[in-house]
Parts: C-alpha cells; structure tokens; sequence
C-alpha cells in the first residue's frame, strides 16, 4: 500500500511541484494550505509523514509540529525559507525529524522523505536492545526506562538504537548523520545536535544525574551504559 504523505504549504506551485514528484515516486499524497486545517485533518486520518511549511496561514509550522507532538511520533519534515539557522534549529527542538531549505531541489524532497520513513519502518537485526533500565524493542518500535515508556520521535529512536548496539563507541557527527538521516549531505551537523539535545533531554528526566550521552569534544558523541 502507498504511503500517505500530507504536504502543508500555502504556496500552490511549490505544492503542486512536491505533489507530482511524490506521486511519481509512488506516495498518496494530499495537500493543505491554511494552518488551521492541519490538526483536524492529521487527528482524523493520520498520515505516514508530513511535509509542513513554517510560513502559514492561521497557525504557523512551529505551533502544528508542537501540537503534533503531543498526540503523534509521525514523522515530521520542515520546509522553512528563513536562512537563520535557529529557526531551524527551533523546529527540530520541537520535535521535527527533518528540515528542507527553500529553494529545494525535488529530487532532495524525495530522497528526505524516503530516508525518514525507512527510519520510521526499522529493519531489526537483533529484536530487544537493553543498557540497564533502557529496554528499546525494535520490532515495536518501543522504548521504556525502569517500566516507564520513553516517547521518543523517529530520530530519536533511531539514535539510541545506534548508541545501544555500539555502547562507548565514539560517532562523530557525520557518522550519526549517514546511519541515522540515511543520507550524506554536508551542512547537517546541527541537525545531530539538536536531536542529540532533545533525547539527552527525555532520558534524563527518567534517569537525572546519569549522563549517559557524552560529548566527546571535537570528535562528536558516545552513550556510556549506566554502571550496575
């Protein structure tokens, strides 16, 4: 079955243009443009991911990803036209798993949105990953500490999966970038660290004071299982 794809963008040739390469590509896709539509739509038939313009009509990109997030792990990609890297920064603190500067190629598009949902859809080579009271279960994409389920978006996930079967292995940021994004675009390294931030941020609020995601100043990040 066709992955359904909503692109959320007030701009209609840009829309029509991102409809037409993903319906070549294969996906079922439907447009909307006013913000205020976005949330009724997605809580009535949830999409496989979103494509969301920052720049709206009635509620912005930011507040819809923010509301999202609280109901929703689908994958979220942004496609923002402010050059300041902290608006883009902003949106993947939010929970986005990606971002796309306008003017894009549609081709890039495509290859986004591939590479999210591959990571959305994992291929798990061992079924239950553990580090103490970190249990992530590939097969159903869950992740609990101490019992407690851990929401995580599929960035997330994706690195703790990297971090747990390679527990105080250094990655370097392009590492992380080609075995999580699933692809090799230079200019990314932000996108790492926020996401580095936001899962820091959720386990530690279950385990404070552990501090098991460490820089590794000037190389990038290694995950050091909690002592038993």
């Amino acid at each position: 079955m066709a992955k359904k794809i909503l692109v959320v963008e007030d701009e209609p040739k840009i829309a029509r243009i991102v409809k037409d390469y993903m319906e070549n590509s294969g996906y079922q896709v439907s447009i909307l443009s006013h913000g205020n539509d976005v949330l009724p739509q997605v809580q009535k038939s949830m999409p496989d991911l979103i494509i969301l313009d920052i720049m709206l009509p009635g509620k912005d990109g930011m507040e819809i990803c923010r509301e999202i997030r609280k109901f929703s792990t689908v994958p979220i990609i942004m496609l923002t036209a402010k050059v300041e890297e902290i608006d883009r920064l902003i949106g993947l603190e939010l929970g986005a798993d990606d971002y796309i500067c306008k003017p894009f190629s549609p081709r890039e598009v495509v290859a986004r949105v591939k590479a999210v949902l591959r990571r959305a859809i994992p291929e798990p080579v061992s079924e239950q990953l553990m580090a103490g009271p970190i249990v992530l279960n590939q097969l159903t994409h869950h992740v609990s500490i101490n019992n407690e389920e851990l929401q995580l978006t599929n960035s997330e996930f994706e690195l703790l999966t990297v971090f747990l079967e390679q527990p105080e292995r250094v990655f370097s940021r392009n590492d992380l970038i080609a075995m999580v994004q699933g692809y090799d675009f230079e200019g990314y390294d932000r996108t790492i660290d926020s996401h580095i931030k936001n899962l820091r941020k959720k386990i530690d609020q279950q385990l404070p004071g552990q501090k098991m995601i460490q820089t590794v100043y000037g190389v990038g990040y290694k995950f050091m299982p909690p002592k038993s």
